[in-house]
């Protein structure tokens, strides 16, 4: 059975059984991290490269008066830090927003997938697709309504779920509260629940014991003027040898 990680990746970069097996010996020991903990601290130099295989966590760094921007999540098959292999140092922080299986690869096992052509393609297609969700995130935050800007972040949301395979009839698990996605969205929390009363009013989402269901998948994709084409998802290259 495929790794998390080998099924994101290889929707990606189309693998051959060597990269396959490379992947599975990779993604091994798995521990569990409890929610709303650090797995990696702004200012830290982590010895091994941390991927989330589930669970819910989340980038972010807290501003001198306490308060904290959410600026990225993490889903299973996500690599934390793979960033650190190049700058060493962390700039920003990773906590668990729900309880997680993360695997902590040396930077060592890191290499040697960048060894084989189609991995490594796949690893840095990973990394650009990372940075051109965190473009699509400031236009988000800078441009749209407060109602658009967390309709496009349930949108992202479900197609990037739906590509690790974690979502049933447009239903996923979102198991964060509603103050975390103020963090995530820059809205208090009584605005941050006006918005959702108003999803359900018009019968695009229901929201109850951290499942989420889309119920009209196209009316909150029009709503939000959602295009999923900064993610990247599911499109091959050609196959190296």
């Amino acid at each position: 059975m495929e790794n998390v990680l080998t099924r994101k990746l290889a929707t990606l970069s189309p693998f051959g059984p060597k990269d396959k097996e490379l992947l599975a010996n990779t993604v091994i020991g798995e521990r569990t991290v409890k929610a709303h903990e650090d797995i990696i601290r702004e200012g830290e130099s982590p010895d091994d490269v941390h991927l989330i295989t589930s669970g819910f966590a989340c980038r972010h760094k807290i501003l001198p008066d306490g308060s904290r921007q959410i600026f990225a999540y993490l889903l299973p098959g996500d690599f934390c830090d793979l960033h650190v292999f190049i700058l060493d140092v962390m700039d920003h922080t990773i906590s668990t927003l729900s309880p997680c299986t993360v695997v902590d690869i040396p930077r060592k096992a890191i290499l040697r997938l960048t060894e084989r052509p189609a991995i490594a393609r796949a690893l840095w297609w990973a990394t650009l697709v990372d940075e051109s969700t965190l473009r699509e995130a400031v236009v988000n935050m800078g441009r749209r309504r407060a109602e658009e800007r967390v309709a496009h972040f349930l949108c992202e949301l479900l197609a990037r779920l739906e590509n690790v395979g974690l979502v049933a009839d447009n239903t996923f698990s979102l198991p964060i509260t509603q103050a975390e996605l103020s963090d995530t969205m820059g809205l208090s929390t009584v605005h941050m629940n006006r918005v959702l009363q108003y999803f359900r009013g018009q019968k695009l989402i229901t929201f109850s014991r951290g499942r989420l269901k889309v119920l009209n998948v196209e009316a909150l994709k029009r709503f939000s003027s959602f295009n999923p084409n900064y993610l990247h998802l599911g499109r091959h290259k050609p196959k190296l040898d």
